[in-house]
């Protein structure tokens, strides 16, 4: 097994751990020092996420969450961009705000997906796996569910879908784009690919922290 120098410190609570010496990076990895700077970068980068999902600005200006649009949304707002370009802004600002609405939603299922990370889970990010990836396997699906309500009801507040269906009323392509047979965007439909978009989104933000900050933090392990 390749050794390592490790010389790694990591802030705690309202303390700072150091730890130095020689040892593989199994071990490190798979004990409660290795365990705990995973949490750490995972936790930091959760509230980095939260953080911009809280300011509706860095919401928008955020290109993370801007690469997450569904293929199917993009291909929506592509089309209003020809006959209603200031929808599309209108639609942007609703979800924007939407993001907010859901951040205590998204906050403890992330926080408790991190705090049951375990040895096996470390294993996986020495051979290779990202620690979002790991994340994202344990949360993404049950984000959607909690968050698709309260997106739908806000989307409905300011009935988003209506105006899109207004601004699109007659263009064949959005059966199409939604996968369906009807020439309306559907409310629940819209919701769910914003939640989407929500959701793979703040994994990109968590993911580019956890590389931003992986040399200097897991280093220790290898990464």
């Amino acid at each position: 097994m390749k050794k390592y120098i490790i010389a790694a410190a990591l802030l705690i609570g309202t303390g700072t751990l150091i730890f130095t010496g020689v040892q593989s990076c199994t071990t490190v990895a798979t004990s409660d020092l290795g365990l705990s700077i995973i949490k750490r970068v995972l936790m930091n980068g959760i509230d980095k996420g939260m953080g911009i999902y809280s300011n509706k600005e860095a919401f928008l200006q955020n290109n993370m969450v801007d690469k997450a649009l569904p293929k199917e949304l993009r291909d929506i707002n592509s089309t209003l961009e020809k006959i209603a370009p200031s929808l599309v802004a209108k639609e942007r600002d609703f979800i924007a705000q939407a993001a907010a609405y859901t951040v205590n939603l998204s906050k403890p299922i992330l926080q408790g997906a991190v705090n049951s990370l375990n040895a096996q889970d470390v294993t996986r990010i020495i051979q290779g796996t990202t620690a979002t990836q790991i994340l994202k396997e344990k949360t993404s699906q049950q984000l959607v569910a909690a968050i698709a309500p309260k997106v739908d009801e806000k989307l409905n507040e300011y009935g988003i879908a209506k105006t899109i269906n207004t601004a699109l009323s007659g263009n064949n392509l959005l059966g199409n784009l939604l996968g369906g047979n009807t020439s309306n965007v559907n409310a629940g439909g819209l919701s769910k690919l914003a939640s989407e978009q929500l959701v793979n989104g703040l994994f990109n933000i968590i993911e580019d922290y956890e590389h931003q900050n992986s040399k200097a933090l897991l280093g220790p392990l290898g990464k």
